[in-house]
């Protein structure tokens, strides 16, 4: 559980919002602090001044007038202002108590307040162990005149600590609610995210097993774990398909071995058991035998050649071709068969044949694999074009017959092995010869109608393809 990425994405979010969230904390407490104080040292300047002046009349009062000292207003300012009052300095009502605690000037050595000005400070009083922030007001009877002392507004500094603590609680418990609610959020969006990456992880075991009729989960938008899904299930399809078609070929070779082989065993077993004594009969035998022995021959080197191009472990040469030779020697290859059976057999090619680097052997056999294919299916008295043109780096050898055409279903369908509208042919000639213009940088492409023929194109780079 633990080391689930579920559980590590979950912890990672988790973390991250902790973090934030009392790195926040700590600079919200660090900014109510200095608020909290920098209020606080206003409030306490603005009521010592206040009351510096309230005292300074009162002392005027008293001595020209003969009032007595303010000595209970102390207790009621300190009680309204939440504040204490102390005061420094001489008596501002002589052999009068006027309610205000008196500090001793060295109670406040440390404090500058020689000078005719409003000073804050922090302090502790004498006899005791708690700190007070204070704010000190010279009392002047006469403006201008030397202050008589100094009236001090202080407050205790743990009001202020209990102030931002009382605020760290709250923020803390809001953190903690929203971590709670983030962990239900972030499970449930780790759940959505892991999901799908566990339905993968049970496909490709699967898949890994040979069973490609798994079940992908469906896409949910066009994320990366969408797209991930997509392309798996693509690759399963793919899979699934070469494991078709792998299937599918080996039946295919074993089909197409097994009927010569059925042929050869047939005439030996009648020659071995002296079923065929004639010495007519057993010439025709023999002629059988090395006819299936030769299409057996001929089938299995196809076998191997596609094999290996499809492995892509076809040795590709790298070598200047003229065209104009190798379209000389496979229209040569035909000449003969052409005449006997009285088929218009042409060639036309350009003035100057165009050179490519190429593997000249390899084009020829594409060619003639598509001149075979194109005297198979052209009947006598029939015509076949073999064209050479080339233009923009490339070159275009055309094979056109008068054969019967192909029908749109199967202009695919006959460059797959073993596909063939014969039942003497291994259907293996059109499909290396384009396995091989693949291989050679190039393709070949049909174009075909019904009872008009067909016209099959080799086209090639005029340099190689590394």
């Amino acid at each position: 559980m633990h080391g689930t990425l579920r559980f590590r994405l979950t912890a990672l979010f988790l973390a991250v919002v902790l973090v934030f969230g009392l790195v926040s904390i700590a600079l919200a407490v660090r900014l109510f602090q200095d608020v909290t104080r920098s209020q606080s040292v206003e409030e306490l300047e603005r009521e010592a001044a206040g009351l510096a002046d309230l005292y300074a009349e009162s002392a005027l009062r008293s001595s020209d007038e003969g009032a007595r000292a303010p000595e209970f207003a102390a207790d009621n300012l300190e009680l309204a202002t939440g504040d204490e009052l102390f005061y420094v300095g001489a008596s501002l009502f002589p052999g009068q108590r006027f309610g205000l605690t008196r500090l001793p000037r060295s109670a406040l050595a440390s404090v500058p307040l020689d000078r005719d000005e409003l000073v804050t400070f922090e302090f502790t009083p004498p006899g005791e162990d708690r700190r007070l922030l204070a704010a000190a007001q010279p009392v002047q009877l006469v403006r201008g005149t030397e202050p008589f002392g100094w009236l001090i507004v202080a407050k205790p500094i743990t009001e202020l600590r209990e102030q931002w603590l009382t605020l760290l609680g709250r923020l803390l418990l809001a953190l903690a609610a929203g971590v709670a609610l983030a962990a239900l959020l972030f499970s449930w969006l780790s759940r959505r995210l892991t999901d799908p990456v566990l339905a993968l992880t049970r496909a490709t075991q699967d898949v890994a097993e040979g069973r490609y009729d798994v079940e992908v989960p469906a896409t949910r938008g066009n994320d990366e774990i969408s797209l991930l899904t997509e392309r798996f299930a693509r690759m399963v399809d793919r899979l699934a398909e070469g494991e078709q078609l792998k299937r599918s070929f080996l039946m295919s070779v074993s089909h197409e071995l097994r009927t010569p082989l059925t042929a050869i065993r047939g005439h030996v077993e009648a020659l071995r058991e002296g079923i065929v004594t004639e010495p007519e009969h057993v010439e025709a035998s023999l002629d059988v035998i090395a006819a299936e022995t030769d299409r057996l021959e001929r089938l299995v080197g196809d076998v191997l050649d596609l094999a290996k191009l499809q492995a892509h472990r076809f040795t590709v040469r790298h070598e200047e071709v003229d065209l104009g030779r190798v379209l000389e020697h496979a229209h040569g290859a035909f000449a003969e068969e052409a005449r006997r059976r009285e088929i218009d057999y042409r060639v036309e090619a350009t003035d100057e044949p165009p050179v490519i680097v190429s593997d000249g052997d390899r084009v020829l056999q594409v060619i003639s694999n598509l001149l075979s294919n194109a005297f198979h299916w052209t009947p006598d008295g029939g015509r076949i074009e073999l064209r050479l043109a080339s233009d923009n780096g490339r070159v275009r050898v055309d094979v056109v017959d008068s054969g019967p055409g192909i029908s749109a279903p199967d202009r695919e369908r006959i460059f797959e092995p073993f596909i063939s509208r014969d039942a003497d042919g291994t259907g293996l000639g059109l499909p290396i010869a384009r396995e091989l213009a693949v291989a050679l940088g190039g393709d070949v492409e049909l174009r075909s109608e019904l009872g008009r023929g067909s016209r099959f194109r080799l086209t090639l780079p005029t340099r190689s393809v590394v």
